[in-house]
């Protein structure tokens, strides 16, 4: 039989949650795979009976409680998304928050103590300001390198290589056409183990 990679990847999901309803079925709880697997094959089986996306969703949040899971698995799956196909194609489906919502303090939370974190500790920094001369909104993330940015965008006073925003990493600012900020940038040179700078 010659089976495409989605009928392999269809069939490898049904087998999963065919696993997970032989363990529920006894009692057992069951871990995430299981459970993802579970929902991922009703999902797919609605969509193939031509339910709605919404009642879909509202389903698979109820399909499975709390108590059939091992601990941590709600805090583990934040939501849930498979490529379903219905009678007018293929949609993706998107569950948020299958099983509950998640335990803030649960598995892979991140617990911060109180205080701030200094940034870039021991980098070089400097006042700048920057000035869009562009007709567009100019966004510039936390790691861009200030000498590479959109040519409209002008820096006073002008920095050498090396430098960025002081922002924390992900984070970025945006200048509108006409606009000016005055902003911190901060060196990417680190000191490296034999005590050199780069």
């Amino acid at each position: 039989m010659h089976l495409t990679p989605r009928e392999q990847e269809r069939l490898l999901l049904a087998t999963a949650a065919a696993l997970a309803r032989r363990r529920l079925e006894r009692g057992t709880r069951i871990g995430a795979t299981e459970a993802i697997a579970l929902v991922c094959d009703e999902i797919c089986e609605w969509a193939w009976d031509g339910m709605s996306i919404d009642d879909i969703a509202s389903r698979a949040r109820r399909l499975i409680d709390l108590d059939q899971l091992l601990p941590g698995v709600a805090d583990l799956v934040p939501l849930i998304q498979v490529e379903a196909l219905f009678p007018h194609g293929s949609v993706l489906v998107h569950v948020n928050q299958p099983f509950g919502p998640p335990n803030e303090a649960g598995p892979g939370a991140v617990l911060s103590s109180l205080g701030s974190i200094d940034l870039a500790s021991g980098h070089g920094r400097r006042q700048v300001a920057l000035t869009n001369t562009g007709d567009r909104t100019v966004w510039i993330s936390s790691h861009f390198p200030l000498d590479q940015i959109n040519p409209a965008i002008v820096c006073q006073p002008p920095l050498p290589g090396g430098y960025r925003l002081d922002l924390p990493s992900g984070e970025a600012t945006t200048i509108r056409a006409g606009e000016s900020k005055e902003l911190e940038a901060v060196t990417f040179a680190r000191v490296e183990n034999d005590g050199e700078t780069n």
